[in-house]
């Protein structure tokens, strides 16, 4: 049995209904001791929306922050956003096996939920 990792995510294009392919997404920590920027992993959203691959197999329990570069997607498709970046707070349990947290994206809003 292959590994995965214990973050993925998933972004859809609300705006037309498609998968928004080429978002980059960054996973961070977040919180105290956490220095600002640091990035623990980043990919790029493929064909599907997907990124599969997005940092190590098991992470220590705490806070984590996804950032996906909305402006960029947006702006390589001539398309006014409100929104230049998407950051996305949410916790690692201790013994957790997989997070999956999807973006559903449109150039005035968006919304998540823990996905599966």
């Amino acid at each position: 049995m292959t590994e995965r990792s214990l973050v993925s995510t998933h972004v859809l294009d609300a705006s037309n209904g498609a998968p928004a392919q080429g978002v980059s997404v960054t996973l961070h920590e977040y919180g105290p001791g956490a220095e600002a920027g640091s990035a623990l992993a980043s990919g790029i959203t493929d064909v599907q929306g997907r990124v599969s691959d997005l940092g190590p197999v098991s992470l220590p329990a705490g806070r984590y922050r996804l950032t996906f570069d909305t402006g960029r997607y947006f702006a390589e498709r001539d398309v006014e956003t409100f929104y230049p970046a998407v950051d996305i707070v949410f916790e690692i349990l201790a013994g957790a096996t997989h997070y999956h947290v999807p973006l559903l994206l449109s150039p005035f809003a968006f919304t998540t939920y823990r996905g599966s």
